[in-house]
């Protein structure tokens, strides 16, 4: 009777096609716990886990500390790994929320008054912070090969550039996916929006640090993209209603943080789609032959002088002009130039997608253009779905469910949610979490930031993300404290080992250039001498 429950649960979700097979694993497999698997992901939050034997639940506090090392750049690192949760506080001081966290600090470090301390998130919203967690920045790594695609046994092994050697990590899973959850009643409005989330994680970061001792470190904040929206509204946010000043900001594949482009997505996209077609051999020979630094430069200037240009004419640019513009934006962008005349000079990044490889049938990857797709046939104008992010979920989640069980030691019933969380809808009005970091910077002379993006990050280009850069600060009194290294990777950047390696040194490098030092005022402009009292005087 019970895996007739968890049967009839599943299969209201599932397409008939799967149910024989799965019918077949749920009599082999040992029932859990709970009442159905939908159970556990709509598991609460709860003061006392013991109260609920029959129901999923997540302690509002908890915490499970464990001992290891690591070898970084050829160093043995001694480190504390604390799986918990946290509460998360209404205005009211009612417990609202139960917020998992995995926090690394390196324990042979006695003082930390000068030791960091980084806070990373990823995005959705909906996901959790798996994907740098495994991928980039912690001391375990999801076991891939040098391209970053997984390799069996899907687990975890040592991160020999984890940047553990210079700052101290927290990993935050937002409320309703891995394991937080909101407690039972609870207003989702105070949770699932733009500001809303800012607001509630800042006041959760106060907590952590009010609890670790740690208000004299510095403190950086890692997003991944919507995480890149998080952190940056965060920077102002922990400032101005915390007094928390932060010292970093690392913005890892950028969304538009709430800005308006200037620029079509179509004519932005451009030089992404030249470093595709770079990758898969379609540029003409005079291009394909040079490194690809050098011909994203040429395409970027051509995109801002040229395209964009171009296109402000519409249907009045002229007959040869049209011609020829479409044959140069044909050549960058691998397709025929036909084609991009009979799309007006502007191609949907998803018709790209299916576009670049059609005569071999294969689609590219949103995530990760690098990554190939078969689609159920090679006509129409968009993909089916994306192999990037196909290869990735596969492997993540197995491995984290095994690591937070096997490593930390943090055994529960409760389903960890990679991604999808139920966070739905969100509020997604009143973004301006770029105008948010600009102000942090403009009122904390202290405070820098660093863009990272990949070449063949086809959801939130490195292109947009450098006009993002240019434009975030008009003024150009704040273009000194900001860095934007680039990588020949997607969205996640950090999963092909060369750039793994060089991404984590970016960030160490970008930690040392943010701490000012000692007695060092925070000052902005000159600072004025004071002038001598006369002793006669």
């Amino acid at each position: 009777m019970h895996h007739r429950t968890i049967f009839e649960s599943i299969s209201r979700r599932l397409s008939t096609a799967f149910l024989t097979t799965l019918a077949a694993s749920l009599l082999l497999a040992a029932p859990p716990a709970v009442e159905s698997l939908d159970a556990q992901a709509r598991a609460f939050a709860v003061a006392d886990p013991d109260e609920h034997p029959n129901r999923a639940t997540m302690p509002l506090e908890s915490a499970v500390t464990t001992e290891h090392t690591v070898t970084v750049n050829g160093e043995s690192i001694p480190y504390r790994a604390t799986a918990g949760t946290l509460p998360v506080y209404s205005p009211e001081g009612e417990a609202v929320a139960a917020v998992f966290y995995v926090y690394y600090e390196r324990s042979d470090v006695d003082d930390r008054t000068n030791r960091p301390l980084t806070f990373s998130f990823n995005g959705g919203p909906g996901s959790s912070s798996i994907w740098m967690h495994l991928g980039y920045t912690g001391p375990r790594q999801l076991n891939i090969d040098d391209e970053g695609n997984p390799i069996r046994p899907f687990g975890v092994r040592e991160n020999p550039h984890s940047i553990i050697d210079v700052t101290d990590i927290v990993y935050v899973d937002p409320v309703n996916v891995g394991l937080s959850r909101m407690v039972e009643g609870a207003d989702r409005s105070q949770f699932f929006g733009v500001n809303a989330d800012v607001a509630y994680l800042a006041s959760w970061i106060e907590l952590f640090v009010n609890r670790q001792n740690r208000w004299t470190s510095p403190v950086f904040l890692k997003g991944e993209s919507y995480g890149t929206t998080r952190v940056s509204g965060l920077s102002q946010r922990l400032q101005s209603a915390h007094k928390l000043f932060v010292n970093g900001v690392i913005l890892v594949s950028p969304t538009s943080l709430g800005m308006t482009h200037t620029m079509p997505g179509s004519v932005r996209n451009l030089p992404h789609y030249a470093a595709t077609a770079w990758y898969f051999g379609k540029l003409p020979p005079e291009l394909q032959s040079r490194d690809l630094n050098e011909v994203l430069a040429e395409v970027e200037e051509f995109t801002i002088h040229e395209y964009a240009p171009a296109l402000a004419y519409g249907g009045f640019l002229n007959g040869a002009e049209r011609q020829e513009m479409a044959r140069r934006i044909g050549e960058y962008a691998g397709i025929s130039p036909t084609l991009v005349d009979n799309l007006n000079l502007q191609i949907p990044i998803n018709h790209w997608r299916k576009e670049l490889l059609r005569d071999e049938r294969l689609t590219v990857g949103r995530l990760d253009s690098r990554y190939q797709g078969v689609d159920g046939d090679a006509g129409g104008i968009s993909y089916d779905y994306d192999p990037a992010m196909s290869s990735w979920n596969h492997s993540f989640t197995p491995a984290m469910k095994t690591y937070l069980k096997d490593d930390l030691q943090y055994d529960t019933q409760v389903e960890y949610i990679t991604i999808g969380g139920d966070v739905r809808p969100w509020d997604g009005s009143d973004n301006n979490t770029g105008e948010q970091l600009r102000r942090a910077m403009a009122a904390n002379p202290f405070l820098k930031t660093m863009i990272q993006a990949g070449y063949y990050d086809g959801a939130t280009d490195y292109f947009s993300a450098k006009l993002l850069m240019w434009g975030l600060d008009r003024s150009g009194q704040l273009s000194d404290r900001f860095r934007f290294p680039t990588y020949r990777s997607g969205h996640m950047m950090y999963l092909r080992e060369e750039d793994l390696r060089t991404s984590n040194q970016d960030i160490r490098e970008f930690i040392e250039w943010s701490i000012p030092a000692d007695g060092v005022p925070a000052l902005w402009g000159r600072r004025i001498p004071v002038a001598e009292e006369d002793d006669n005087g």
